[in-house]
């Protein structure tokens, strides 16, 4: 068996006991303040990247509708050189007509 100690050896050992266990108990609560404080980052970092998943769905949204209308703008905007050209074609196309159609009189009196 081992050699007794004396109270003041027991004394001495329990008070090194709770300094060791106060000690342990403020790295225990540190930890479990950074543990919290990592755990609330972790929940700020998902709802972020939700809110920029969210965002980059609005954006691609918001692209397709400028897209659609810049198509329907070009639309608009070639509609009026549509116009122009239909109107050269058609007076293009009565001039000769009418040239056509006076030499064929002329051609006919002749006769």
């Amino acid at each position: 068996m081992g050699v007794p100690i004396t109270r003041e050896e027991h004394e001495e050992f329990a008070r090194r006991q709770d300094e060791e266990n106060k000690r342990q108990n403020r790295r225990l609560d540190a930890l479990e303040k950074d543990t919290e404080q990592i755990n609330a980052l972790v929940v700020s970092v998902e709802k972020m990247a939700v809110n920029m998943e969210n965002m980059l769905s609005a954006i691609e949204r918001q692209g397709n509708l400028i897209e659609k209308q810049n198509d329907r703008l070009d639309e608009i905007e070639n509609k009026p050189a549509q116009n122009y050209e239909q109107i050269k074609m058609l007076v293009i196309t009565t001039l000769i007509s009418a040239v056509v159609g006076g030499l064929a009189s002329q051609l006919l009196t002749f006769l």
